[in-house]
């Protein structure tokens, strides 16, 4: 257990591999913003300890006995919702990354990750952002693409979405970033995030990550919805 200067984002380590969670602690003790306050062998467990040492965010790896990340994840949005979960595992399978990113999880990424970038994706995470390997991003949009999820209608929350807020709702889906999508609509970076906060509100959603994964299965991003004039 760690203590944590005030203003530093507290992580911490799921993973059932001493040796991982040792890589992880020295990678991440280099960096002046983080600190990393615990560590977990399982799911529960980090769970249990996230809501103990009042973690910002818990690295949770997939596949650990007993409780895996994705219980972990669960019992995370649960025992601690503040708490961002980004999953970094060895394996980029399709059913891995919708189940975890439906149990609550904020970012998924690789073990082969560069360290620069898992500390970056550990910033993104706790600011209230998502970040996906680009393998896996791609996968998951190719999975939808290939198999698009059956349509029985519009739900009542996206009709209620403006036109404007559809067009952010839409840029969002595909993965644009706020800046991006304010490029995209030739609008400014601090409009499109009060839409963003709007659209989640409207939708009833906790972030960006349940906010694509929502439009992929409402049929959003095929043109199947019904426009609100």
């Amino acid at each position: 257990m760690t203590t944590a200067p005030e203003g530093r984002i507290r992580v911490l380590i799921a993973d059932d591999q001493y040796l991982i969670r040792s890589g992880l602690r020295s990678i991440l003790s280099a960096e002046d913003d983080l600190v990393v306050v615990g560590e977990a062998g399982d799911g529960v467990s980090a769970a249990r300890a996230a809501e103990a040492l009042k973690a910002d965010v818990v690295l949770m790896d997939i596949q650990m006995p007993g409780s895996d990340g994705i219980e972990g994840v669960r019992l995370l949005a649960e025992m601690r919702p503040e708490a961002r979960a980004l999953v970094l595992t060895m394996y980029d399978l399709d059913e891995y990354v919708v189940t975890a990113l439906r149990a609550g999880a904020s970012g998924f990424l690789l073990k082969t990750t560069p360290p620069s970038q898992l500390a970056a994706a550990i910033r993104m995470c706790h600011g209230g952002g998502q970040l996906f390997a680009p393998s896996v991003t791609h996968r998951l949009i190719d999975a939808y693409v290939r198999h698009p999820p059956p349509v029985s209608g519009t739900p009542r929350e996206v009709v209620s979405l403006t036109t404007r807020e559809l067009e952010v709702y839409r840029a969002l889906a595909t993965g644009l970033s706020n800046a991006e999508i304010a490029r995209q609509l030739f609008l400014g970076e601090a409009t499109v995030k009060s839409h963003v906060t709007r659209i989640l509100a409207k939708l009833g959603l906790r972030d960006r990550v349940q906010a694509v994964i929502f439009a992929f299965e409402c049929g959003l991003v095929y043109g199947t919805e019904r426009d609100n004039a």
